[in-house]
């Protein structure tokens, strides 16, 4: 079992009368790289990459691939911050601009390897609930990024991307839904850390158990596309079994887990939208509450 130890909340440094700085900005996007790349560190994680794909010479490249390009997020995700302190409020210009700087931060990270796109949505509409509204934590996170994502993106291209048209076909909420929601898999995740750490669960553990707790229930649209409907249900089913067999800090759960990753890796079944997720939920339980001014317009 492999994981870092929780970190550090994240410092944030006391804002001025506007309502955060540029040092916010970059402490915001560097606290969800650090969730992001705690994430990629943790195994064992079921059909995904993790620091185990080492040793092998495709999917080691793959996992070094993605811890190197989640680095390439930091400006994009800083720059959300900064459009998010600078706006204000969650209003259809926030929303806008933020697919635009998503855009871009796509194409940088596809030139450092690649990856992350599920991330970068959950991790910059989070980031700048951040900026918007420097107290809140946790859960309050959430319900600020449902209020920006109720906006439409105006300058996003017309052609509807890969998981929006599975959304479609197969009616699941996919990464927009997720969003509009309030990112109930985040909050699901958070419930399952903080119970697992009340248990004394060692925090890898907890972390399994959060991703385990999403995969359990999530309509994973990449799923479907690579599975369809029966492989979605039977990794959720196999979420549900390592969760039921007692989790992963006990023999019994750990045992499940490992028969179920074995399982993805026969089939090359990756539930990446999960991971995602993990990461969004990390970094809303890094954010502690700061006594200082919401953002405003300028």
């Amino acid at each position: 079992m492999t994981g870092p130890a929780k970190g550090p909340s994240i410092t944030r440094r006391r804002a001025h009368e506007t309502g955060g700085t540029h040092e916010t900005d970059e402490t915001l996007a560097r606290a969800a790289v650090t969730a992001l790349t705690g994430q990629l560190a943790l195994a064992p994680k079921p059909g995904l990459p993790d620091p185990r794909d080492l040793g092998a010479r495709v999917a080691g490249e793959d996992h070094c691939s993605l811890r190197w390009s989640a680095k390439a997020l930091e400006p994009g995700l800083a720059a959300m911050a900064a459009a998010a302190r600078r706006t204000g409020s969650a209003t259809p210009e926030l929303r806008a601009e933020l697919g635009a700087i998503g855009r871009s931060t796509e194409h940088s990270v596809a030139l450092a390897g690649g990856g992350h796109r599920g991330a970068l949505w959950v991790l910059g509409l989070l980031v700048a609930a951040a900026a918007l509204e420097p107290r809140a934590t946790g859960r309050d996170l959430a319900a600020t990024a449902k209020r920006i994502a109720a906006h439409s993106d105006r300058r996003a291209p017309r052609r509807p991307s890969r998981g929006s048209s599975v959304s479609a076909t197969y009616g699941a909420a996919g990464a927009r839904g997720e969003a509009k929601a309030g990112f109930p898999h985040v909050r699901r995740a958070l419930g399952t850390l903080a119970a697992a750490r009340s248990a004394g669960a060692p925090e890898p553990y907890a972390r399994l158990d959060a991703l385990l707790t999403v995969m359990s229930t999530l309509q994973d649209t990449e799923l479907l596309y690579t599975a369809g409907p029966h492989g979605l249900r039977h990794v959720q089913a196999g979420a549900r079994a390592v969760i039921e067999a007692g989790s992963t800090s006990t023999e019994a759960g750990r045992a499940a887990l490992a028969a179920f990753d074995a399982d993805l890796r026969t089939r090359a079944w990756s539930p990446r939208g999960s991971s995602g997720l993990l990461a969004g939920a990390l970094f809303a339980d890094s954010v502690p509450a700061w006594s200082g001014p919401p953002a405003q317009a300028v």
